[in-house]
């Protein structure tokens, strides 16, 4: 039997799917040897664990045991207790615990507002001889700028309507008002105003990143760092080191002591050894530089965090835009130092339902890649996706909650609904 001639239509639909095939074969062909056409399969989007960053030329003395938190040059905090039964680091039974807050009391009313930098951090990624790589004639230098602003515009830093307030504020004012909502005075909050600063940059070695491209052959749909090399780039190496963003910022008077510093880059995630043990989306920690007699010899505390500005698509819904800012500037605010002297911010060993299992108040960890992990907020243009934070309630392993609508989890009260059993280290 004589076949049919192709209809004209279907021959241009079968040249075009032969040339797209055949574009996306010449690019996968092209691919450099550490270019990556998306993030690793089996890439587990999470929040890092950075201590505070000691450089030369620092006292390392005991640091101050609770409570209060004294001595330092820091950012205005308060701290509490509560009691329940858990067991500290090594095991030990334990029934006090303390914790330290960005702010002023909820039982003393009044708002402070903590100025909030936000530095730009262009990633420029090097070839081997140490000169910007060139990849078919396109430098390979990914820049944040498109992203400063919807940034600034986010409920990070604009304010919102939320359940906690009688009047519009901030996403984790809000949070911070539901877990202290019952002993708080109405007029509580804590506030940052956040400013833009000069643009700062890093520079990594080739061999220590993994990069894609965008569709036009420009630097970079997303980089993947290795993350020791990371914070070696980031921090300074001594007190007077401009060479990196944060010892640039610090030197320059861009960020002091008293802020919240945001290091904001574009689509810039850290891996630990190999790119499939990623992706580090954000950290909060604190850059520790000696005082002098400027400021009364006191040590001091730059209070900072990375964050990465995520496009949509690489995630999924659960991690894009501000979420890795959201997340770390509410576990800022609960837990500005880190841990760093062994009793402010420790907890009883917990068991979150994503699998985490830790014994710190990182009250973004607890909900990262759970179900409605993050609370969609339509304002100024666009929806933004900042995380679900666990309250102070759930680390207390209080039953029932004393915060807002006895929750355990905010703005999203239904994403933590029950508490973890008690724990022993590392939840075994």
């Amino acid at each position: 039997m004589r076949s049919k001639p192709l209809s004209k239509a279907l021959l241009v639909c079968l040249v075009v799917l032969a040339a797209t095939l055949f574009s996306f074969a010449q690019k996968a062909a092209q691919l450099q040897p550490d270019e990556m056409a998306a993030p690793p399969a089996n890439a587990k989007p999470q929040y890092g664990r950075v201590m505070p960053h000691t450089n030369a030329g620092t006292k390392n003395g005991v640091l101050p045991k609770a409570p209060p938190i004294t001595g330092i040059d820091s950012l205005v905090n308060f701290t509490g207790e509560y009691h329940t039964f858990g067991y500290d680091p090594n095991g030990n039974p334990q029934n006090t615990w303390y914790y330290d807050m960005v702010g002023k009391a909820p039982q003393n009313g009044g708002t402070t507002v903590i100025n909030a930098p936000v530095v730009p951090v262009e990633v420029k990624l090097l070839d081997w001889d140490g000169s910007i790589r060139v990849v078919d004639g396109k430098k390979m230098i990914s820049s944040p700028s498109k992203f400063v602003t919807p940034t600034l515009k986010s409920p990070v830093f604009q304010t919102h309507k939320f359940t906690s307030s009688p009047t519009a504020t901030q996403v984790t004012d809000a949070v911070q008002r539901a877990e202290f909502y019952n002993v708080m005075k109405a007029d509580w909050h804590t506030l940052l105003n956040s400013s833009v600063k000069r643009p700062r940059s890093i520079s990594v070695p080739r061999g220590l990143y993994f990069f894609a491209r965008n569709p036009d052959g420009t630097c970079c749909a997303f980089i993947l760092i290795d993350a020791n090399e990371f914070v070696n780039l980031l921090f300074p190496a001594v007190p007077t080191d401009t060479t990196t963003p944060i010892g640039a910022a610090e030197n320059a008077g861009d960020i002091t002591t008293k802020d919240i510093s945001t290091f904001l880059f574009p689509d810039t995630y850290l891996y630990f050894g190999d790119p499939n043990n990623c992706c580090v989306l954000g950290f909060h920690t604190y850059d520790f530089e000696p005082g002098d007699p400027s400021n009364g010899n006191r040590e001091r505390r730059y209070v900072v965090n990375y964050s990465s500005w995520i496009s949509p698509g690489l995630f999924g819904a659960a991690f894009v835009d501000i979420t890795a800012l959201s997340h770390e500037i509410a576990e800022t605010y609960n837990d500005p130092f880190v841990t760093s002297d062994g009793v402010h911010g420790v907890t009883p060993w917990w068991l979150s339902p994503n699998g985490n299992c830790q014994d710190d108040m990182e009250d973004g960890d607890v909900i990262e890649g759970l179900p409605r992990a993050t609370y969609p907020v339509a304002m100024n243009g666009m929806t933004y996706h900042p995380q679900n934070e666990a309250l102070l309630q759930w680390f207390e392993f209080q039953s029932p909650s004393t915060a807002l609508g006895n929750a355990y989890s905010y703005p999203n009260m239904e994403t933590l609904t029950a508490l973890s059993p008690v724990e022993k280290p590392n939840c075994q």
